[in-house]
């Protein structure tokens, strides 16, 4: 059973060690968004991106995001957000991305699916080479 602490090492195995293409990960991240995690009573799936400074370095992140309310002693405590992050460094084009939609937002997840998919922000970037991928959980 996954739950939220063991949540970032089971979407990292599910991904694999050096994978940068971005259609590759989406639907590792997608599958995964759909699996039960223990404890978790609602899904909020988040897609975001924007050229943002948050590492000193101004980047343009594609991110996809998992988040968890966390319950202890039946007691909320806190979130949880794992992401799912691409890094590219920010081109003319990628500067005029910027988008942040919730899967809480839509019917099913399955809608929120085909809306992300169908959006120019997640689409321009899928030929592109990132820098990087980052696969991490942080509190909030």
């Amino acid at each position: 059973m996954i739950t939220v602490m063991n949540a970032e090492s089971y979407l990292k195995n599910k991904i694999g060690e050096g994978t940068v293409n971005i259609k590759d990960v989406w639907e590792a991240f997608k599958a995964f968004s759909i699996e039960l995690v223990e404890g978790e009573e609602e899904r909020e799936i988040l897609f975001q991106c924007g050229v943002y400074n948050f590492t000193g370095e101004k980047l343009f992140h594609f991110d996809f995001v998992r988040q968890f309310s966390v319950y202890l002693e039946g007691e909320y405590s806190h979130l949880e957000q794992l992401h799912c992050e691409f890094l590219f460094k920010p081109t003319k084009e990628l500067k005029k991305l910027k988008v942040e939609e919730w899967s809480m937002d839509y019917v099913d997840i399955d809608e929120f699916f085909k809306h992300i998919e169908s959006l120019k922000e997640f689409n321009a970037p899928l030929g592109l080479i990132p820098i990087k991928l980052e696969i991490y959980q942080e509190e909030n």
